[in-house]
């Protein structure tokens, strides 16, 4: 799959940035979930370095991304004991008919 070179703007300066094909809008719309966070950052705290602003927003957005897949994984789990407890139902339903 090729590249295609998609220009994003965070905090007024612009990186090209290399994505594959189809998935430009994905890197758009992430883009701008990172401006909103780097953005709301800088408008709290007046005093961060570019740098300091980017590693808060990483780890805002990166705690994010950890509590999401702690939700998917309860839900994965809830998912596993349903299925489990809907195969015994069924086994236990076809054993008691064919007796």
């Amino acid at each position: 799959m090729s590249n295609s070179a998609v220009d994003i703007t965070l905090l007024g300066r612009t990186y090209s940035i290399g994505c594959p094909k189809g998935r430009e809008e994905a890197l758009r719309t992430v883009a701008r979930e990172v401006e909103n966070q780097l953005t709301t950052l800088k408008s709290r705290t007046n005093n961060l370095s570019r740098e300091e602003l980017a590693i808060m927003a990483a780890l805002n957005i990166g705690n994010e991304l950890y509590e999401e897949k702690q939700k998917n994984k309860q839900y994965m789990a809830q998912m596993d004991e349903r299925i489990s407890l809907l195969q015994s139902t069924l086994e236990t339903s076809l054993v008691e008919r064919s007796s």
